[in-house]
């Protein structure tokens, strides 16, 4: 499980937790990183408002840790705490005890491979913060899941569960080529691979994703849900760029079967290095997301 968002759901690179054995880890790690990195101010605002909801926690959870990038901003927005990364590959735990190495926190860093939500039972001490970043949605049965996360937790201590929010937008609804509308129409394509997804999934259970109502019949009470904004305009940087072409190419790659010959051909110029229009080049393009984060207590 893994932090990533090359879609509004973010699947497609987090199947690694389902068996696939011709994944490319040093480029999955490498692109789960950078997007991470790119979306950091949206991450740091969330932590920033947990940490004013409860008390400094002695032990942190990042369940479905992916390499590890938010594991560190864990570690840095509760210096007092001991930061656990949990996640179903070892590889990329590879890379977030490098990260944690790199960034002075390897003393208070530790790494747990194995799958949701069962590894979670060979954790040493109860949660006291509990964070799932979009990998609940990767779980057959979530109401379960969210019962096994609740119980990992100690008395008092916090869940806080990033599902939702909206879907990242890049570029204008008339971008000059092509027919307006493209990222929309590439959305609702986004939204039938994702039920197609979960209805692969084993064990999978239809949910209202009403996710308070979840928590509290996981025995929590909940404490809140916020939705913090990524918000890159254009112009925007050459690392926002990078990430822009990369999400575009993967859903070119994804999707392309699925699109009319028209926005295939606006895809394929969009993507193409070489052409003018492309969002390599286009002075228009910008990142804006919104990530939602619902939060709930462990009552005792």
């Amino acid at each position: 499980m893994a932090h990533h968002d090359h879609d509004p759901h973010d699947h497609g690179p987090h199947d690694h937790g389902h068996g696939h054995s011709d994944i490319d880890w040093n480029e999955m790690a490498s692109l789960l990183e950078n997007q991470a990195e790119l979306f950091t101010p949206l991450y740091e605002r969330a932590l920033a408002w947990l940490g004013h909801k409860q008390t400094e926690p002695g032990l942190i959870v990042d369940a479905g840790s992916g390499p590890g990038v938010v594991s560190c901003l864990l570690a840095d927005a509760f210096p007092g705490a001991r930061v656990v990364a949990v996640d179903s590959s070892e590889p990329l735990l590879e890379r977030a005890r490098a990260r944690a190495g790199r960034l002075g926190v390897a003393d208070r860093f530790d790494t747990l491979a194995g799958e949701l939500p069962g590894v979670l039972d060979d954790l040493e001490y109860p949660a006291d913060l509990l964070w799932a970043s979009r990998s609940l949605h990767h779980l057959g049965d979530q109401r379960a899941a969210l019962a096994a996360f609740a119980a990992r937790l100690a008395p008092g201590g916090t869940l806080a569960l990033l599902e939702g929010g909206l879907p990242t937008r890049f570029l204008p609804r008339d971008i000059g080529i092509g027919r307006p509308g493209l990222q929309a129409r590439l959305d609702a394509l986004e939204e039938e691979r994702f039920a197609t997804m979960r209805a692969d999934l084993p064990d999978v259970v239809a949910e209202t994703e009403d996710w308070p109502a979840l928590m509290t019949a996981a025995g929590l009470r909940p404490t809140g849900t916020r939705s913090f904004l990524l918000d890159l305009p254009a112009p925007t940087t050459d690392r926002a760029r990078a990430y822009v072409a990369e999400s575009l190419t993967r859903r070119r790659e994804g999707l392309g079967d699925h699109l009319d010959a028209s926005d295939r051909a606006t895809l394929d110029r969009l993507v193409d290095p070489e052409d003018r229009a492309s969002v390599h080049h286009r002075p228009d393009v910008f990142v804006l997301a919104a990530h939602t984060v619902y939060t709930a207590v462990r009552s005792g």
